[in-house]
């Protein structure tokens, strides 16, 4: 066995890709996650929980569970929702809350709880999903971006807090994903800038140097490789998965 990892949000779309990827690289794999019908349709081999990572006692709970099985070495704080489309004198307090919560209060509380496991191991990797959003910002999505934005600035503070401990810390950035949570993206995005769907698609494929998206593979091979030996002291980077943006908001 490689080590143990934990994927918050990992029995669907990127965290179950990251999921996936450890488990081939020899890790014994934990994942939590909200929705119970995805965390029944994971190997049995996992370990399945279910946890609103907003939520501190659930968190807790967790990563009770976790010590008790001998610890952790790679926390993937992946856990995020996208949160309102509409334009900022639109958007309800209530929905902002609730997408800076889960984005970031999400990323903080596994962070906060992973700390003393690895702290007394001397070593570990926590590697938290950001977004291209949180680099170049994004009109009419600001609750994502903000909390973007933050758990950029929460990944640097931790890298120089957790070094000496041996732990190193990382964001990863991925730009559009192809799949089901992009697509409900697109479709609120096009509403609210009177354009199709299709039209916001070939916006953002065409906003990147390589002229595509993401598949869910280019981000749990890049979360494997910031766990691995190889990078051993790379911490404290963002490091974006998305054909390189250009032009964060083109306009068709």
């Amino acid at each position: 066995m490689t080590g143990r990892v934990l994927v918050t949000a990992g029995a669907s779309g990127v965290g179950r890709a990251m999921a996936e990827a450890f488990d081939r690289a020899g890790y014994d794999v934990w994942v939590s996650d909200i929705d119970p019908a995805a965390l029944a349709a994971v190997p049995g081999h996992w370990h399945a929980h279910h946890a609103d990572v907003s939520d501190e006692t659930q968190m807790r709970a967790l990563f009770d569970a976790i010590r008790a099985a001998d610890g952790l070495d790679v926390l993937c704080a992946n856990a995020g929702i996208a949160g309102p489309t509409d334009a900022i004198e639109d958007i309800d307090l209530n929905a902002w809350r609730t997408c800076v919560s889960v984005n970031l209060d999400g990323a903080f509380l596994a962070a906060k709880h992973a700390t003393p496991l690895m702290k007394v191991a001397g070593s570990g990797s926590f590697i938290l999903t950001s977004s291209t959003a949180g680099q170049h910002g994004y009109p009419f999505r600001a609750p994502y971006a903000a909390a973007k934005w933050a758990v950029i600035g929460l990944m640097k503070t931790l890298a120089m807090e957790l070094g000496p401990h041996g732990i190193r810390v990382n964001a990863i950035c991925p730009g559009a994903v192809e799949g089901p949570r992009m697509e409900g993206v697109l479709t609120r995005e096009a509403a609210a800038k009177g354009m199709t769907r299709d039209q916001v698609y070939r916006g953002y494929a065409s906003g990147t140097a390589m002229g595509r998206f993401v598949e869910a593979h280019d981000i749990a091979n890049m979360a494997v490789f910031l766990a691995s030996d190889a990078a051993r002291l790379v911490s404290g980077q963002v490091i974006a998965v998305d054909g390189f943006t250009v032009n964060p908001d083109p306009k068709l």
